[in-house]
């Protein structure tokens, strides 16, 4: 059965799953793809294999990229046009809760940066009683970085934290996890970079259970031409403070 539209501008077709165990089945991971043919096979088919259920969003990739999702069993939810970073974390949310039942909803990226094992490890941290779960790259020292990207991150980090709810080390990581109660109060209507400032309103929220778990991001040459570079970064920052001033503070 081929399951209705995550969003109107988004067209969903559904694979049937395959890998998928009882360990992992409380959780569907999101993955955000824009051009990542080379990669992205590789990295679902890593997160499908160890048995977890998979949802790629399809950001208008003009490579061979929607080929290469499908190749790996998972479900694959294609916009007609670019979103963005925001835009398609938003039907990432919308596709997991309609089209899943599964009690968690994680992210991860499609270039390879992020580590299978601390995915994991945020599984079982969240099943503890948490809502949230966020990947920091301060905690552990374990992330190699410029001192310059390492600052304008920490810089970013500290314009996102408020005078209430939590304040973050990494507020700009993109592996986390939430509760799937959580997923569904998440609207993002910020297509750049600065969703994280959206994002981290509906996450951080004084009654929600929130932690931080310590992740190696691995930089390799692919990522960082694929958006890793220090420019990056003074991009996040800039939206970041331009977000922050036109919004304001949480009251």
């Amino acid at each position: 059965m081929k399951p209705s539209q995550a969003r109107p501008e988004a067209v969903a077709e559904l694979a049937t799953p395959h890998g998928t165990s009882a360990e992992w089945a409380d959780t569907v991971v999101v993955v955000r793809v824009f051009n990542e043919a080379p990669v992205v096979g590789g990295v679902i088919a890593e997160l499908i294999t160890a048995g977890l259920t998979v949802i790629a969003v399809d950001d208008a990739s003009t490579d061979a990229s929607a080929d290469e999702i499908d190749k790996t069993g998972a479900l694959r939810v294609t916009h007609p046009v670019n979103l963005g970073a925001g835009g398609a974390l938003q039907t990432g949310y919308e596709a997991a809760l309609r089209f899943t039942d599964a009690r968690y909803v994680a992210c991860f990226d499609a270039d390879g940066q992020h580590q299978i094992d601390d995915l994991l490890g945020m599984i079982r941290l969240i099943r503890q009683g948490h809502d949230v779960v966020i990947g920091s790259r301060f905690l552990d020292g374990k992330t190699e970085m410029s001192w310059l990207r390492s600052l304008m991150l920490r810089t970013a980090t500290k314009l996102l934290n408020r005078g209430a709810g939590t304040r973050l080390t990494d507020a700009h990581n993109g592996l986390r996890i939430v509760t799937r109660d959580i997923a569904s109060q998440i609207k993002l209507s910020h297509a750049g970079m600065a969703y994280a400032s959206e994002l981290e309103y509906f996450l951080t929220r004084p009654q929600n259970k929130i932690i931080e778990y310590p992740v190696h991001i691995l930089y390799t040459d692919y990522s960082r031409s694929k958006g890793q570079p220090l420019l990056n970064s003074v991009n996040i920052l800039v939206d970041t403070l331009s977000h922050r001033v036109s919004h304001g503070r949480r009251k």
